[in-house]
């Protein structure tokens, strides 16, 4: 069983009872579910479906989260850009400029370039439109035949264009709306925003574990970073992120500490995807770390991504009674952000980008706390010195991993 189709209809009836505490299993053969509660208010944007991908969007719900923002909220709450640039000690005022991140997802959302424009003034971000060559809006073929408005997926839209900011506030964005959430259309996005130039092109959806000889050909674009979110159902792997030609992103829980050196604290989200994949090549350089995989083992690195440290986003497109400032996690969030570090690096074109980490570990944080469930061997879903499952080699520390 793959993940149900977005349907607009579902949007009004029932997302809410998605929430992620008390989730139901799904049927044999279905994405995995959180081992734990990955966010006490969180809620799931695209629902679970049959075919195709979901996209692994988390959105707070102000209404009873306790934060006190509400729904269309004047103000921003949650990480900013220069919290991220800060735990991330990224280089972000000074490197990425005229590179592109791609960001691939599935319908239109009407409102990205205006949106974009909120967010980027309200963080004194340098102004990212059509107008001036910085963002650019096209279909999964490449032209400017879009495909229908969807609400669930422009939140999508929003957050991951947003943390190409946040990340990289001097690339260029480049948007590329696939016809549908089936991984045909999504993949023909993907090969777009490789022919139309990008650096490195995140995939924040993801479906059951499968084949690189059935979809693989998609992602397979060497001298391009893609990243693809490890999922945000807990220990258990979703394609692509289980593709040997793919960066698989994991998530953590993202902390202020002062006091200590690096003014941040991480641990290993209990929504983060990983485990080893049923069907897919190691990445080479993996072996040495000993992953507990004979095959693909994810995730290969990590980002915030866990919804009670969450991210702020602005989205303007109304769903489920939302809209304005909202604050957003799960490995959607995640992955943005590593592919716009790959746009900060530079390397992209003269490097193996998943096998490039494994060999520049130190420039990573190591995360060494936390979990996404009960497993064996250990590391696949436990948090430790080295390699781990939900944080893969850890988080960035500058770009010299990448």
């Amino acid at each position: 069983m793959r993940l149900r189709p977005i349907l607009a209809a579902v949007a009004a009836t029932g997302l809410a009872s998605l929430a992620l505490v008390g989730a139901t299993a799904p049927a044999a053969g279905a994405a995995p579910t959180p081992a734990q509660p990955a966010g006490k208010h969180a809620v799931r944007v695209c629902t679970q479906a049959v075919t195709g991908a979901s996209c692994q969007a988390l959105r707070v719900d102000p209404a009873t989260s306790g934060s006190g923002v509400s729904p269309a909220a004047a103000t921003p709450s949650g990480l900013f850009p220069a919290d991220l640039q800060s735990a991330y000690k990224l280089p972000s005022a000074t490197a990425g400029a005229g590179r592109t991140v791609a960001i691939v997802d599935a319908f239109d959302d009407p409102a990205a370039e205006s949106d974009l424009g909120v967010y980027r003034s309200q963080f004194g971000l340098p102004a990212c439109t059509t107008a001036n060559g910085c963002f650019r809006k096209v279909g999964q073929t490449g032209t400017t035949s879009l495909p229908r408005k969807n609400a669930s997926w422009a939140e999508e839209i929003s957050l991951d264009v947003d943390m190409v900011s946040a990340t990289c506030p001097l690339c260029h964005i480049l948007l590329v709306e696939a016809n549908s959430n089936s991984f045909a259309n999504l993949g023909a996005a993907v090969n777009t925003a490789a022919r139309l130039g990008a650096t490195a092109i995140s995939n924040s959806y993801g479906g059951s574990d499968a084949s690189d000889s059935t979809n693989g050909a998609f992602y397979n674009h060497p001298g391009v970073a893609v990243t693809a979110s490890s999922g945000d159902g807990g220990f258990g792997v979703e394609y692509p992120a289980s593709s040997s030609f793919v960066v698989a992103v994991g998530g953590t829980s993202l902390r202020k500490a002062a006091g200590t050196t690096r003014g941040w604290t991480e641990s290993a989200w209990s929504g983060a995807g990983s485990g080893c994949s049923a069907f897919n090549t190691a990445i080479p350089s993996a072996a040495s770390f000993n992953t507990g995989c004979a095959r693909r083992a994810v995730a290969d690195v990590s980002a915030v991504a866990d919804p009670n440290t969450g991210v702020a986003v602005f989205d303007s497109v109304p769903f489920q009674g939302f809209s304005g400032w909202l604050v957003f996690g799960g490995t959607s969030a995640s992955s943005p952000i590593i592919a716009s570090v790959y746009g900060l690096a530079g390397n992209a074109a003269t490097i193996d980008a998943n096998d490039f980490p494994y060999q520049h570990a130190g420039s990573l944080f190591d995360v060494t706390t936390g979990s996404n469930g009960t497993c064996s061997p250990s590391q696949l879903c436990t948090a430790r010195a080295g390699w781990d499952g939900p944080t893969g080699l850890g988080t960035p520390n500058g770009t010299g991993a990448f």
